[in-house]
């Protein structure tokens, strides 16, 4: 008698990104979450100031799919309405902690890209016991940090490179060399339209605060990524913060401050070997 062995069913994938918005402490946060593979450290992404958890996007596409990933805007960001005030450093990272709470996490790994990095800094320091390892992209210690040129901070202080694509051509001569325009427009495209008064309440966020006395005081393992011709965060910062941070490994890259975003196949590998070691 012959029969044909059963064939088993293929096993599942890993479950797809859910975007939602909850309520933590009171604030309406647009979020998505991809849960990745049950058991494994989710990592946190934190974004640029102006920038809408879209704008993520090539980061996350060559991430480990088993990899579970969070990607939130802030108040006033994106999907998250604007709220009545700014909200410090320390409020926004605890803003993240209530976030983990309702996903179900109680550890998670941080990366923060530019001004993002500020609240995984603050993160790290107030909840040393709920951070796995932290990635600091393009970023520093906030207002005590070593500055752009003039002529950089000031296309900075407006989210205008965000709605007009003419003006960020223009800008971006200045504020994103060693990037590709079409890579930068790319990434640009998919972020939504910025608020004045919610990119007036992240500048406000930042600067009424700094890392710098404290870096010595963060116990996690940390990536400190940066590239060498971004004139948004000058490269001596990585190295002042690599100087600082007890547990810091510096990683230097030939392109600019956006470089995660534009050239992810570079670097994603460099954020997951990090992770995994």
């Amino acid at each position: 008698m012959s029969a044909l062995a059963a064939v088993p069913d293929p096993a599942p994938g890993p479950a797809p990104e859910v975007v939602t918005d909850l309520v933590v402490h009171g604030y309406r946060v647009h979020v998505a979450h991809r849960p990745g593979a049950p058991g494994r450290r989710p990592l946190v992404l934190v974004n640029g100031i102006g920038a809408s958890l879209e704008f993520l996007d090539p980061l996350v596409d060559v991430l480990d799919q088993d990899r579970p990933v969070v990607r939130f805007d802030v108040p006033g960001i994106g999907g998250s309405p604007v709220p009545w005030a700014p909200l410090p450093m320390a409020g926004l990272a605890a803003l993240l902690a209530g976030l983990l709470d309702q996903l179900g996490y109680a550890r998670a790994d941080v990366l923060g890209l530019s001004w993002g990095g500020g609240i995984a800094q603050q993160f790290a320091l107030q909840h040393p016991d709920r951070t796995g390892r932290l990635a600091l992209v393009s970023t520093g210690t906030g207002a005590m940090m070593v500055p752009a040129r003039l002529s950089v901070l000031a296309k900075m202080l407006t989210p205008r490179r965000y709605n007009d694509r003419g003006y960020r051509h223009d800008a971006g001569a200045e504020i994103y060399v060693g990037e590709d325009q079409e890579a930068v427009d790319a990434v640009f495209d998919r972020a939504r339209r910025v608020s004045a008064r919610g990119y007036v309440y992240q500048l406000t966020a930042l600067l009424t605060w700094t890392s710098l006395p404290v870096l010595p005081f963060i116990s996690a393992p940390t990536l400190v990524l940066a590239g060498r011709r971004d004139p948004v965060i000058p490269v001596v910062n990585a190295r002042i913060m690599g100087a600082l941070l007890p547990r810091a490994t510096v990683h230097l890259h030939a392109g600019g401050h956006v470089g995660i975003l534009t050239r992810p196949r570079e670097l994603g590998p460099v954020v997951e070997d990090f992770l995994d070691s």
